[in-house]
């Protein structure tokens, strides 16, 4: 019995114990991207490639980033040759978004997102259980920095699932 409520302290303990994102990209626009920078504000991260099928979804992305940016989101885009979708250099991937998407939002550098190399904010996620299975995974970091949800590839960024999570953090119009 003094073990089950030892352990039942320590779950109860465990959300005063967890640690907020935090972590700095370099842009690839030159200089740097802090999630510190829009703690208080909710943050979809996005791991994208150029070349791969569900990279139409930019489109949403920016739809999303248009939307809602005036109440405080930010749609970080996150490219990744993970799974070696990615065009070879950052300038053809900045390129690449601008002509055939007209982005405006946040982007980093080409990042690791997987494995031992992973970028630190990425091995965090892991740790609290999360990991890109491929292209265009998102994940929404509430106002507070914790992971407020996590979606694969096929949910879409405008998709009720996703729009529903943002507007609950968001002030009313």
């Amino acid at each position: 019995m003094k073990h089950l409520i030892a352990a039942l302290v320590l779950f109860l303990a465990l959300p005063a114990l967890a640690t907020p994102l935090t972590g700095t990209f370099p842009s690839i626009d030159g200089g740097m991207l802090s999630i510190e920078d829009w703690r208080g504000r909710p943050v979809l991260v996005v791991n994208t490639a150029s070349r791969c099928a569900f990279t139409r979804q930019y489109d949403e992305l920016q739809a999303l980033q248009d939307t809602y940016g005036d109440r405080g989101l930010v749609v970080l885009a996150v490219p990744s040759n993970d799974f070696r979708q990615e065009l070879a250099t950052e300038e053809e991937v900045k390129d690449f978004c601008e002509l055939n998407f007209d982005l405006t939002l946040p982007m980093t550098g080409i990042t690791q997102v997987r494995g031992p190399d992973a970028h630190p904010l990425y091995k965090a996620l892991r740790a609290k259980g999360f990991e890109p299975a491929w292209n265009f995974n998102k994940v929404l970091i509430g106002p507070d920095g914790e992971v407020a949800g996590t979606w694969g590839s096929l949910a879409g960024p405008m998709s009720p699932a996703i729009t529903d999570r943002i507007e609950a953090m968001l002030p009313s119009q």
